[in-house]
């Protein structure tokens, strides 16, 4: 029995059928933006498919894991390789899970920042949305700027793998090249939202085919006879501690240093949430996806690149030819053209997190901006007219980003010392509102109101959360570690101090002249009596039906 054809008219009505869901899931969470004390601003463009590719992006997976593979393995050994990436990767699901439980109750672009303002009393939302709304922005500036000089690098890197170790990489070549990619990450960042959704919905499978790729290729080209035995990739036969001076535990610990690079810049998601159809449902579910994906598929590559990584010692003294220790044993299985043909899509991976990057960081500026918290009087916080995107945001993330690449033309030193602070100012922005949420979680005036994506407030829900801001904690102090001895100059860690200076910064600016302009996360909707402040958790009087998790 054949199935009848359908018409013409069926088909134009079925497809205005689907457009009116769309259009109603969008007039729903635009809805709720105005409920925040939003007037909507973007255009949700954003698919699942889309959000989930944007949120593995973010983290960048393989190219991530090729710019950070030296560290672990040169200080710690192989096992501390294999190791480390598993236990940061499983702590950093508690983090990821407690963010997206956040970002699901509150899907502003504003993200955690404004969330963090929400969980406290009314006279401490100011001063708590200033902190970390200044931890974030830094934070995700320096991400975008250390891995657009990491994709630099690793660009010249091939270069000089491709011309036989005769190729010099001077600091003027990096920068050249670090600025250029940063005007072209602009430029495309000024596209609509439309088509930022449709170019961003490819980068997840460039990501994991890139991965998938390098896992095979490299298991295919290694013979049996030259893989490593299970002692030296999970076993004592494969730590070795050349830090210098650091006993054995903390020569090991620093093997979390390239997990913890890797998986931050969780609720780049929940910023672009305004341009996200379902924001509440999808952001924090692509969190979630891309946090448990990155950690899995990222401990597979892991434990192929030590398996597959040939005599250590050989290793250490060739990896100089391109100075990438990862480049390295892709040549040293796949061969010099093979292994640089791969090396194409690793590096637009890499591409790929500087442009979700630079557009999560330009939604925080705005909304940051939008909120009164920087003395711009809302320059940088106005929409295109043109592409209804935060052009001005975007060119200002850029510019600032510029500057500390230009450190590496007077001292790399200074370099690494800025971009240090990364991911130690990101993770504690995290921390602030989980934290405030169960401190406050009674307080007559937070009134937190669960989000689709809710743990519960039983065992679970406390374990994520007790657990991700003990392990944050605890991982700080291993950033601030200098992993090296005996400390010098060139050494020295410097993570600590900036970002420990940059706080201090924020409150006395707050103190000076911060507080004047700034009290907290502003309504900038005409038609409310207030708009000093986005009562959010007390506007809303009935409690939305929540997913238990």
């Amino acid at each position: 029995m054949s199935t009848p054809t359908p018409t013409i008219q069926e088909k134009k009505e079925a497809q205005a059928d689907a457009r009116s869901v769309g259009t109603a899931s969008s007039l729903d969470d635009d809805k709720k933006l105005l409920e925040f004390g939003y007037v909507p601003s973007f255009k949700r463009e954003f698919s699942n498919v889309a959000t989930i590719s944007f949120a593995f992006s973010i983290m960048g997976l393989c190219s991530s894991i090729a710019t950070t593979f030296n560290t672990p393995l040169t200080l710690g050994g192989p096992a501390s390789v294999t190791w480390c990436w598993i236990l940061g990767a499983s702590m950093c699901f508690t983090l990821g899970a407690s963010i997206a439980e956040i970002v699901s109750a509150f899907p502003t672009c504003g993200g955690l920042y404004t969330a963090s303002a929400q969980l406290v009393p009314r006279n401490q939302r100011a001063i708590v949305g200033w902190v970390v709304g200044w931890l974030n922005i830094l934070g995700q500036i320096l991400g975008f700027s250390s891995t657009e000089f990491g994709l630099s690098n690793m660009i010249w890197a091939a270069v000089k793998v491709g011309k036989n170790g005769d190729f010099d990489i001077t600091p003027g070549k990096s920068v050249g090249l670090f600025a250029g990619l940063l005007v072209v990450h602009g430029i495309l960042n000024c596209l609509a939202t439309r088509q930022l959704a449709r170019l961003t919905s490819g980068f997840v499978f460039v990501n994991l085919g890139a991965t998938f790729i390098i896992i095979i290729v490299l298991l295919a080209t290694t013979p049996r006879s030259e893989m490593h035995p299970a002692s030296y990739v999970f076993g004592s036969a494969g730590f070795i501690n050349q830090t210098g001076g650091w006993n054995n535990g903390i020569a090991f610990l620093f093997g979390l240093l390239s997990v913890q690079w890797t998986m931050t810049d969780y609720d780049a998601t929940a910023h672009i949430s305004e341009e996200v159809k379902r924001a509440a449902y999808a952001a924090p579910s692509a969190i979630f996806i891309a946090v448990i994906g990155t950690g899995l598929i990222g401990w597979v590559l892991n434990i192929v690149m030590v398996l597959c990584s040939g005599p250590f010692d050989a290793l250490s003294e060739v990896a100089y030819v391109s100075d990438n220790a990862f480049l390295h044993i892709m040549v040293l299985r796949m061969g010099k053209p093979a292994a640089l043909v791969v090396w194409v899509p690793v590096c637009f991976t890499a591409f790929f997190v500087c442009q979700t990057a630079l557009q999560a960081a330009s939604r925080t500026v705005y909304a940051f901006s939008r909120d009164k918290g920087l003395p711009d009087r809302g320059f940088f916080g106005y929409i295109s007219t043109w592409s209804q995107t935060p052009v001005r945001s975007v060119w200002i993330v850029v510019f600032i980003g510029v500057l500390p690449g230009l450190l590496d033309l007077a001292s790399p030193i200074a370099l690494n010392a800025i971009f240090a602070m990364t991911a130690m100012a990101l993770d504690l922005s995290y921390i602030i509102p989980i934290w405030c949420r169960r401190w406050y979680r009674n307080h007559p005036e937070v009134k937190f109101v669960p989000g689709p994506f809710y743990m519960g407030d039983g065992i679970v829900g406390w374990a994520a959360n007790v657990i991700c801001i003990a392990w944050t904690c605890f991982v700080c102090v291993i950033f601030a570690l200098p992993t090296v001895l005996p400390v010098t100059a060139e050494t020295m860690n410097y993570a600590a101090p900036i970002t420990g200076g940059v706080i201090l910064l924020s409150l006395v600016w707050y103190a000076v002249g911060g507080r004047k302009h700034y009290t907290g996360p502003q309504s900038n909707r005409t038609d409310l009596d207030t708009a000093k402040d986005v009562l959010v958790a007390g506007a809303r009087s009935e409690k939305p039906q929540s997913v238990a998790v």
